[in-house]
């Protein structure tokens, strides 16, 4: 089997690169980044693309399944112009040309809330991604709406925050369905994901992505 990777910098796509790594299912790990990784491994071959640019290697995007983990803060992009350029243009670009080469699986992360028509530019934007995607008719589309997510190190400090809260209201018996997730058990999710001989589009929510971790294909 061989992967594609868009996002493999981030916290989930560095969990999810390091079990690609290990899972003998996959043959071949393409990683497509702005800068060199000082990543080495026999199966993954660095391809340092310009995100720009998709039209100078489109034709490097060919493969069985293509994940997709990009995303960025709006403090990180700057704006929300370069931000929705980011989560929303970069990613559609990767997975238009997937298509277009005959990538057949796609596998996105969203987010909890993404719709189109929020008023909330974030969950609007994620939206806006899910249905240009859905719109792609990949055979098989699978698309996971986390909520909290735990990463390690994370310097999010909203996120660090409202992590401890749930986890503080978890202990006592509340909103177990809205706990952290570790980004390792969502990479988790995302590989169990590529594995399920199926066709059509998956939604995966919340709750429901520690369940699917734990599924065996």
């Amino acid at each position: 089997m061989r992967a594609l990777v868009i996002g493999a910098t981030g916290a989930t796509g560095k969990e999810l690169v390091q079990l690609l790594i290990k899972d003998s299912f996959f043959s071949e790990v393409h990683l497509f980044v702005r800068k060199p990784l000082e990543l080495k491994a026999e199966k993954v071959q660095t391809h340092v693309v310009d995100f720009d640019n998709p039209e100078q290697w489109k034709n490097l995007i060919k493969g069985d399944v293509a994940f997709s983990c990009l995303g960025t803060t709006l403090k990180a992009a700057g704006s929300k112009e370069n931000q929705y350029k980011i989560d929303v243009n970069y990613q559609y670009n990767f997975a238009k040309n997937a298509k277009a080469n005959g990538v057949e699986d796609f596998i996105l992360i969203s987010s909890y809330g993404a719709d189109p028509n929020s008023k909330v530019f974030y969950s609007r934007m994620k939206g806006e991604l899910e249905n240009k995607i859905k719109d792609l008719h990949f055979e098989k589309l699978t698309i996971f709406q986390p909520g909290m997510l735990d990463r390690k190190n994370s310097e999010r400090v909203a996120e660090v925050i409202g992590g401890k809260v749930l986890k503080f209201f978890n202990s006592i018996g509340l909103f177990e369905n809205q706990k952290p997730l570790p980004t390792k058990t969502l990479a988790q999710a995302m590989i169990n994901a590529s594995k399920i001989k199926s066709n059509g589009y998956s939604k995966i929510k919340l709750g429901s992505i520690f369940s699917f971790a734990e599924k065996q294909p």
